[in-house]
């Protein structure tokens, strides 16, 4: 699994997933993050990803992110966990 430190990241590198829900994400995430709520993701990531896109996935506390991003590097996405420690 590939993690990257929130500090190092870039919109240039590719799409920022916060998969928040809409209220957490309401309260604090990064400025260049869009919400797609973790259960949206996994349910909906055939209609939402691009298997020649990167993506980079970040949850406040580091657990819904991790597990997302195994889910989706199963289902052959190229993602990276974002880590805000």
């Amino acid at each position: 699994m590939k993690r990257l430190d929130i500090k190092n990241y870039h919109k240039s590198l590719g799409p920022l997933i916060d998969i928040q829900t809409p209220l957490d994400y309401q309260e604090y995430h990064h400025p260049d993050s869009i919400n797609i709520p973790y259960e949206t993701l996994l349910l909906n990531h055939k209609s939402l990803l691009s298997k020649n896109k990167r993506y980079y996935i970040v949850c406040l506390k580091g657990s819904k992110s991790r597990k997302a991003v195994s889910i989706l590097e199963f289902y052959g996405y190229d993602v990276t966990q974002m880590s805000y420690e």
